[in-house]
Parts: C-alpha cells; structure tokens; sequence
C-alpha cells in the first residue's frame, strides 16, 4: 500500500505562506528598530545641546544654623548669564532654605563661593537647576 503525501514538495513551488510572513516581520522589525534608534538619539542629542548653562556642587560647609557656603562650578557659554538655584535640607529632609545665584562672568567656567542663609540647621545641599537668564528675568 502507498501513502497518500500531504504536503508539496520543498522548495518546488516558491516560498510558503509562513516564509513570506516571517520575512515582513523581520522587515518591519528593522524599520521600527532604526527608528526607535534613532528617536532615542534625537532626543539625546537635543537634551544634551539644549543645556546652555550647567553646575556642579563641589562641596560645601555649614557656618551655623542660617547659613552654608557652597563652592559651585558653573559651565556656560561666556556671553550668557546664568541663574543656578540651590536647596538646603535639615535632616528630617525638610527645606530650610532655597536662593537664585546669578553668573554674569563673561567665562565659560566660573568656579564661585556663594553663601545660602538658612531658617535652620542645613545637613544636605541640592543644585536644583540651571538656566539661562531671559530678558524678562533680568528686569527684576
């Protein structure tokens, strides 16, 4: 007795359904890759070259409970003025005091010690953030 085959031969009549759906999958996987990609690294790159004005908390001392020197180092660029704002914590993490220290050095690296008065004991300095000064801020 002879069995009965099912299934065409392989390879005789062009590529099956799965092989072509499996070939858009890995063609659709790419695309969305590569754009995934390069998203990711649009975004980076827009993050990274938007920051005009940036600082670092190098250390700092408490004086006495109203008042801590910060040693900041503050990168920008030489014609921009800068605006860094500091946060001072208790050690129940509450805030104790908070100020704007402007940079108007025509530098594009300002190492500078800068004084925060506090309402009480500081243990923990926060560099909240830097920007640019804009025309309505310097009106003030």
């Amino acid at each position: 007795m002879s069995t009965v085959r099912e299934d065409l031969p392989e390879g005789r009549y062009g590529r099956s359904a799965d092989e072509r759906q499996d070939r858009k999958l890995k063609v659709v996987g790419s695309v969305l890759g590569v754009a995934l990609l390069g998203l990711v690294g649009w975004i980076g790159w827009d993050y990274i070259a938007g920051q005009s004005v940036s600082a670092e908390v190098i250390k700092f001392q408490v004086v006495s409970d109203s008042e801590v020197k910060v040693h900041l180092e503050v990168r920008k660029e030489a014609a921009v003025t800068g605006v860094c704002t500091l946060s001072s914590q208790n050690e129940q993490h509450g805030e104790v005091g908070r100020a704007d220290f402007t940079f108007p050095q025509d530098a594009e690296r300002v190492d500078e010690l800068v004084v925060l008065r506090t309402t009480g004991r500081a243990t923990m300095i926060e560099l909240v953030g830097c920007q640019p000064r804009t025309a309505a801020a310097s009106t003030g």
